[in-house]
């Protein structure tokens, strides 16, 4: 865990979120230490498309809403993709949220 924000940690810990789950901004800021850096991933999340290989789609709210949807190629991009790897989307929301949720600070023990 490192004290210095970079963004490239942030997309190396997103590469790891198995297809069909997702994470929060928030959980990925508390896995690399910067328990109140949620703002500082999202920032980084907007800028990851220039990253082909970094699943940005699978990066959501705490509350497993599609809120980075607007930084994709169209509206609705993110919710497709999410739904090509079997999630259910219901008014930008992820259901069974807690069942899908990936939680870094756990999953990479």
């Amino acid at each position: 865990m490192k004290s210095k924000f970079d963004f490239n940690d942030v997309y190396e810990v997103v590469k790891l979120i198995p297809k069909g789950r997702i994470t929060s901004y928030g959980a990925i800021a508390a896995y690399l230490g910067l328990k109140s850096g949620a703002r500082m991933v999202g920032w980084a999340m907007n800028s990851v498309h220039e990253f082909k290989k970094v699943p940005a789609h699978r990066v959501l709210n705490r509350n497993g809403l599609l809120t980075g949807k607007m930084h994709f190629q169209t509206p609705t991009r993110m919710q497709e993709l999410l739904e090509k790897e079997g999630l259910i989307i219901k008014n930008d929301q992820v259901q069974h949220f807690e069942k899908v949720f990936w939680d870094p600070s756990i999953e990479l023990l």
